[in-house]
Formats: C-alpha cells, sequence, structure tokens
C-alpha cells in the first residue's frame, strides 16, 4: 500500500526526514510516534502528495506528486491542525462526498455518531466552529467515505472523553483498512495497532511489528540510558519497575501486554533517552533473546 525509499525533506537547512525507507504492506495498522518535531506530520505531508521531496513515495502504486487526485481518493485523512476553510459546512460535506465517490448521508451518520449533529451548522462556515467541531466534522469525512487508507495525525486532539472512546471504536470497526495513526498517547491506540514506528530526528529507530504471540506471552528486557537525572522520569521508571543502575542507566522488564505502553512512556520522554533497548526474552523456554527495538 505504501511504499517510502530514500525519503529527504528540508525546510531551508534544517534537515526534516533523513533518509526514510518504509514499506507497509495493505491491511497493517500503525502508530507512528516521536517527539514533537521528529518529522512525524511531515511525512504524512509527503504521503498526501503536498510537499516535494528527494527519494520515492508511492501509495497503492501512484506517485502522490503526479497522480495526486487520484491518491487523494484512497485516503481519508484528519490533521493535527484543522484548515482555515471558509466553505459552509454542508458544501464541505457535499465536495468530499462528490470528489471520493462516498454519500453526505455516511458522512452525517459519522458525525452523529461522534456526537456532532450537523442540521443547525449547515450554513455555518467550518473555520467559524469550535475546536471539538471542526475535529469531529474532520474525523467523519475521512470515514464517512469509501477509502482503503487511513491517515491520522493526533486524531483525538480537542475531543471530549465520549467522542474519543467513540473515535476508537469506529476505527476498530475499520480492520481491513490500511491505517497510520500519529499519537501521544499509545496506550489508547495500542488495541487498534500492530505495527509500532518510532521516528527521531526524520530517522526511523524503532520498527517493531506486535505479533498476538508476543503480546500475550513475551517478557521484554529493558535497558535505556538517560542524557541527564530527570526527577520525574525517575519516579514513573520506577513505577514501570526498572531500576537505576548508575549513571543514567536503567535496566527492567515489561510484560509483553504492556510493551505498547512502555514505549508511549519511552516516546513522550524521547528528549532525555539516550540510548534504549528492547528486547523479547526467550531465554527461560531455551531460545535466544531477539532485540525488537533500539535506538542510539
Amino acid at each position: 500500500m505504501i511504499s517510502l525509499k530514500g525519503v529527504v525533506k528540508s525546510f531551508g537547512a534544517t534537515r526534516i526526514l533523513n533518509g526514510i525507507d518504509l514499506e507497509v504492506p495493505t491491511g497493517q495498522r500503525i502508530a507512528l510516534i516521536g517527539s514533537n518535531g521528529a518529522g512525524k506530520t511531515t511525512l504524512f505531508r509527503c504521503l498526501l502528495g503536498e510537499y516535494t521531496h528527494e527519494g520515492a513515495v508511492l501509495v497503492g502504486g501512484r506517485d502522490p506528486r503526479r497522480d495526486r487526485t487520484d491518491v487523494l481518493r484512497l485516503v481519508g485523512f484528519v490533521p493535527q491542525v484543522a484548515p482555515r476553510l471558509e466553505m459552509p459546512v454542508a458544501a464541505l460535506m457535499r465536495y468530499v462526498a462528490d470528489v471520493t465517490g462516498g454519500r453526505v448521508e455516511d458522512i452525517e451518520a459519522i458525525a452523529a455518531r461522534m456526537g456532532l449533529d450537523v442540521a443547525p451548522i449547515r450554513g455555518r462556515a467550518f473555520v467559524k466552529l469550535s475546536g471539538g467541531m471542526k475535529q469531529k466534522l474532520l474525523i467523519a469525512l475521512a470515514l464517512g467515505r469509501p477509502t482503503r487508507l487511513l491517515i491520522l495525525d493526533e486524531p483525538a486532539a480537542n475531543l471530549d472523553p465520549a467522542a474519543r472512546a467513540v473515535l476508537f471504536d469506529l476505527l476498530a470497526e475499520r480492520s481491513e483498512v490500511t491505517m497510520i495513526i500519529s499519537s501521544h498517547r499509545i496506550d489508547e491506540i495500542a488495541a487498534l495497532v500492530n505495527r509500532v514506528i518510532e521516528l527521531e530526528h526524520g530517522r526511523i529507530i524503532l520498527d517493531d511489528t506486535v505479533t498476538d504471540a508476543g503480546a500475550l506471552g513475551s517478557t521484554f528486557v529493558v535497558r535505556l540510558t538517560t542524557a541527564r537525572d530527570e526527577p520525574s522520569f525517575a519516579r514513573a521508571a520506577r513505577e514501570w519497575g526498572l531500576e537505576e543502575t548508575g549513571e543514567g542507566a536503567w535496566a527492567g522488564s515489561v510484560a509483553g501486554p504492556d510493551r505498547l505502553r512502555f514505549l508511549g512512556f519511552v516516546a513522550r520522554h524521547a528528549g532525555l533517552v539516550r540510548g534504549f533497548s528492547l528486547d523479547e526474552d526467550t531465554a527461560s523456554q531455551g531460545g535466544e533473546r531477539r532485540a525488537l527495538a533500539s535506538s542510539p
């Protein structure tokens, strides 16, 4: 479904993506994690054909820059920041339905499930909606139409708890659709994904395929080092059962079902963590320990 080879994107002298190689088969569901500025949104924008770049990007076998209209018909996209659209809500829904071959009724149905009644706001400009209303409508526009790929950039931002729960239910119902979801709360999307990719400084530093066997029965050995002492990190690390072994080094183990939540904890402290490894411990079963994740 998605292929990136040697993708580099710079803004002026600042390199945001630094040689991304990535293959995403149809039906895979990816959690894309990383600190602010790691390159997640820029990667999404390259997939959508919005940026020129070095290297090759294909979505559904098509170049998003050359065949942008065809690619966008395949993709449901929820941006992190709502666009400033002056178009009235009714016209926006009709436009998306016409372009994608969908139905306005289906978009309205998703909006209703999200807790948004579009009837009173049909004539209102999108830009005049509240933050929560914008987010619910953007989700409805992405999910209420035929799509083969969902790209979701912090989709739960600005949502109330009830709407967040409905969003994750809606995504769980689309098990056949390829998804890439960026979120700072990986615990919320852990049940939805089967692969975790972490970006840092424009590079992939973690690529972990989640298997049922690994999630249920395994234990993972953790080793990480921090660049400096940080009391809040130390408290959280100890809550995870990690022990400080000296010179900013920590070690411990994490149960398989908690692995994605732990990766989220590491991602939230990406600016502090200097080195990190997560190894599946199969030694007790007579096997060799397999490294699943590491960063320099």
